[in-house]
């Protein structure tokens, strides 16, 4: 537990703060302060894989547990402000794809942040370090990026933790969601994404799975991430790392996995996260069941063209009133 004490002290401090002006419900349905409003950010894509942005609330069924709500705020093609929250592997397991990351992330940032914008960086190996706070600064993110170091216990013998009784450590994955979720993005207002690029695997982190699923789904975060494992770091084990933990993240908070491989540079998965995140629609409705209980509620919403494809997330838990 000692090795979280370093960042949950940097990532307690004050954030800058975000400045919003005055929206009209209509045209910016997830920064209105509304206890009672569910906001969803939703993408849609054909047979073929594409992106649809022509389509009108009248085009969407939603449920919530199963009973049809109305939609009260809806916008296509959002262009609402983002805070993004970008996690890097820096495990011995990824240490010969660090430099490909940095450049790949630096243009990434170039190409995604806009007037409005704000984005951090954190690195998670044995430790979760906070390289780059809140910033809108592309000249600062790319000296976060420049910080990215392995981060490894010294010995072992291959790129997983080194053994410690009951206590393996190496990959703390679930450790940096969690807290990129609930100390970053917790009290930030409009859409709020995380991106991770990483093998997948968690060794030695202090939260579960679970743990780090609840935070984001409390914070509102939509999680893609990007699948991008060495096979020479595993390959005197026989065996390989899976995605299967990072789909379920990515499909309960609306996002999507991305594997990177040869056909498919990491560019590639940055370039098309970019425009499932320009080709959103912001869609806002107030649950008939306005009891607030803790409770988790899950979320249905399709199209009425059977055809296309809704992603979005699948729920949400309705708060209880704070004091």
């Amino acid at each position: 537990m000692l090795f979280l004490l370093p960042l949950l002290a940097s990532l307690l401090a004050p954030a800058p703060a975000v400045s919003q002006e005055p929206q009209e419900p209509d045209t910016a349905p997830t920064i209105k302060v509304d206890v009672d409003v569910v906001n969803i950010l939703a993408s849609v894509r054909n047979k073929k894989g594409g992106l649809v942005t022509g389509l009108t609330k009248d085009d969407f069924i939603l449920k919530e547990d199963g009973k049809l709500q109305t939609i009260r705020y809806f916008a296509r093609e959002s262009d609402l402000p983002v805070t993004m929250g970008l996690l890097v592997d820096v495990s011995r397991s990824q240490e010969n794809l660090i430099e490909i990351q940095k450049h790949a992330a630096l243009q990434f940032f170039s190409q995604v942040l806009r007037k409005g914008d704000l984005a951090f960086l954190i690195s998670f190996g044995q430790d979760v370090e906070l390289l780059q706070d809140f910033t809108s600064s592309q000249q600062l993110l790319r000296a976060g990026l420049e910080r990215l170091r392995v981060n490894a216990p010294v010995g072992g013998l291959g790129p997983g933790p080194v053994p410690t009784i009951n206590n393996p450590r190496g990959t703390a994955l679930y450790d940096a969601v969690y807290l990129a979720a609930e100390e970053k993005l917790k009290g930030q207002v409009g859409r709020k994404v995380l991106v991770l690029i990483t093998d997948g695997v968690d060794q030695g982190s202090r939260m579960k799975l679970q743990d780090a699923l609840l935070a984001a789904q409390q914070a509102d975060a939509i999680i893609y991430s990007i699948y991008y494992s060495d096979p020479r770091a595993y390959s005197s084990f026989g065996f390989g790392p899976t995605d299967a933990e990072l789909k379920r993240m990515a499909e309960e908070t609306g996002g999507r996995v991305f594997k990177v491989d040869r056909k498919h540079p990491l560019s590639e998965a940055f370039a098309q996260i970019e425009e499932e995140m320009r080709s959103q629609y912001a869609i806002g409705y107030t649950p008939t069941n306005s009891r607030k209980d803790g409770t988790y509620r899950r979320i249905e919403i399709k199209t009425r063209d059977k055809d296309l494809r809704v992603r979005a997330r699948r729920g949400y838990y309705a708060a209880k009133p704070s004091g």
